[in-house]
């Protein structure tokens, strides 16, 4: 810890706000500064305050939203998102942020496990809610919020107009309904999001988040980067997912920033929107910055207002770390958290160190142990990554005894097993080496093979398989599927139909890039089979950039 930022404190003072007061005090603050840039298109501090309370109004008067229900949101990055999110905490609701890249029998999971009855989802996904046994939906079209005349090339999917659909509300209506909401009764220690994560098992485990927590959060990285009011961000990792919900819907929020939205990954669109909105923050995942960098425009973009490129999730390669220095003379900033511990290690920004997890984030207790006998390694020696901190989640949603597995004690003080492998370097840097847990990373999605092959054993097709997780240059891992045919399918049915197969039913990032038939899978005396020995087979030759 010798290289703790000198000019930070070691320790933040435990928040006691909710969410949707920092909207309310950065809208008091600065009413006309501009919290979304989309596309052209400004929308005020006071605009989204003012928009959020009218849904948050229309969900507890005209949906019977109560404290504590949970509502869905199901959509792509977008002013609609944000204001969904502050209305719903408004609502003193519990956000579930679902990934818009699930499909409809993932959705319906995520809808039954967490007794979710109203969702806000947008119109190019509202067939999947409609099968999701909602009660409410609203749907909503991203073209609602674009400029009359855009200034960018903009793709069919964003520029759609808003058309009716039956069983849906209209977004436009519940907003110009102008309900009032209720006073608030969410207190700091209440849930504020459920953000799910596929388990070992298969099954969805939703991690329970606090506003304190999730406010801890926000405080910390606005503190650590230096945010300033009127900062801008550039809102492209998924507020889905809890880096985006970290970095850009928190975070930013708190901080007054303005935040750029851009609904999905376009190296053009990116690019043009930095020099466009002079950006000075990007949290872009490695495929993204690789993208980014390798495209043969990329001498055109003015892309010298960003001050700080970060993510966290997936390691950067060490040629590209070297190559975003090169090519925007920026350091990236590389993080380490999770779903459940959020932000739990982050490089320094005056001195990171590439291909490094960073070091302990504000009053986070990391520890490195023997998974077997809890016994504290010394530096480094790898052993499995502990973290006990304020942004911790509570536990998983009516899973008690994931929730048990999920910690240990240790010197009398719970602490999540992260079920990562690694180490501290002398100067306190942490380092990951393996993996515990049998768990992919693609792009820094957790992905768990056990869901992947129930999924395909309903192939008619299939006899045996086993999901593995080999490396690839550009998403770190993806997903391959080791399948063993029924003899009578052999020869019928080849690798790119039953990734087709896959690929439309479930979320883009789960399904198997690659398929390798094999005439049996390797087995332990028990019949057990040995997914180690396939993934280590793999384990050393780099792939490709997958599709």
């Amino acid at each position: 810890m010798s290289y703790w930022p000198a000019h930070l404190p070691r320790s933040v003072p435990r928040p006691d706000t909710t969410l949707p007061f920092h909207l309310e005090v950065s809208a008091a603050r600065y009413p006309a500064q501009a919290a979304i840039g989309f596309f052209g298109h400004d929308i005020s501090y006071a605009q989204l305050k003012r928009e959020a309370d009218a849904l948050a109004g229309w969900l507890q008067k005209r949906a019977g939203v109560k404290p504590g229900d949970r509502v869905l949101l199901y959509m792509q990055n977008s002013p609609q998102w944000l204001i969904a999110y502050y209305g719903a905490l408004r609502a003193d609701a519990v956000v579930v942020p679902v990934n818009p890249m699930n499909r409809a029998n993932e959705l319906k999971r995520y809808a039954e496990d967490s007794g979710a009855e109203v969702a806000v989802c947008s119109q190019e996904l509202a067939g999947f809610a409609l099968t999701a046994g909602l009660r409410e939906i609203i749907v909503t079209a991203y073209s609602g919020y674009l400029p009359p005349e855009p200034e960018f090339d903009l793709p069919d999917w964003i520029a759609a107009a808003q058309v009716a659909m039956d069983g849906c509300t209209p977004w436009h209506e519940a907003i110009a309904a102008g309900e009032t909401p209720r006073e608030p009764s969410a207190r700091p220690d209440d849930l504020a999001v459920l953000m799910y994560t596929s388990g070992s098992s298969g099954q969805p485990k939703g991690c329970m988040h606090t506003h304190r927590n999730l406010v801890h959060g926000a405080t910390g990285l606005a503190l650590w980067f230096g945010h300033a009011p009127g900062a801008v961000f550039l809102a492209v990792a998924p507020m889905s997912h809890i880096a985006g919900l970290a970095n850009s819907a928190n975070c930013g929020i708190l901080a007054g920033a303005t935040l750029v939205m851009l609904p999905r990954w376009n190296r053009a669109l990116a690019a043009q929107l930095i020099a466009r909105y002079r950006v000075e923050f990007a949290g872009l995942a490695p495929a993204a910055m690789i993208d980014l960098l390798s495209s043969p425009d990329f001498a055109r973009y003015d892309l010298s207002s960003l001050r700080r490129v970060s993510f966290g999730g997936v390691t950067m390669p060490k040629e590209v770390w070297k190559r975003v220095h090169e090519q925007l003379g920026l350091p990236f900033i590389e993080v380490y958290g999770s779903t459940e511990g959020g932000t739990i290690l982050i490089n320094p920004v005056e001195r990171p160190k590439p291909q490094c997890l960073g070091v302990p984030f504000f009053d986070t207790d990391v520890r490195v142990i023997d998974p077997e006998t809890l016994a504290p390694r010394g530096a480094g020696e790898p052993g499995e990554i502990v973290v006990r901190s304020p942004q911790l989640f509570l536990g998983y949603w009516r899973q008690e005894q994931a929730t048990a597995e999920a910690f240990v004690e240790i010197d009398g003080e719970r602490y999540f097993r992260s079920g990562d492998i690694g180490y501290f370097d002398e100067e306190g840097y942490g380092f990951m080496t393996d993996r515990l847990k049998r768990m992919i990373n693609a792009s820094g999605y957790k992905v768990w093979p056990a869901e992947i092959e129930t999924l395909l054993y309903e192939h008619p097709d299939v006899r045996e398989a086993c999901v593995i997780g080999v490396p690839d240059s550009s998403r770190g891992e993806t997903v391959k599927a080791v399948v063993v045919l029924r003899p009578e399918s052999a020869g019928r049915v080849c690798e790119a139909d039953l990734i087709e197969w896959m690929r439309q039913r479930m979320a883009a990032y789960k399904y198997p890039r690659m398929v390798e038939f094999v005439g049996e899978l390797p087995k332990s005396p028990a019949g057990k089979i040995l997914w180690r020995e396939l993934q280590e087979r793999d384990r050393y030759s780099i792939r490709p950039r997958s599709s």
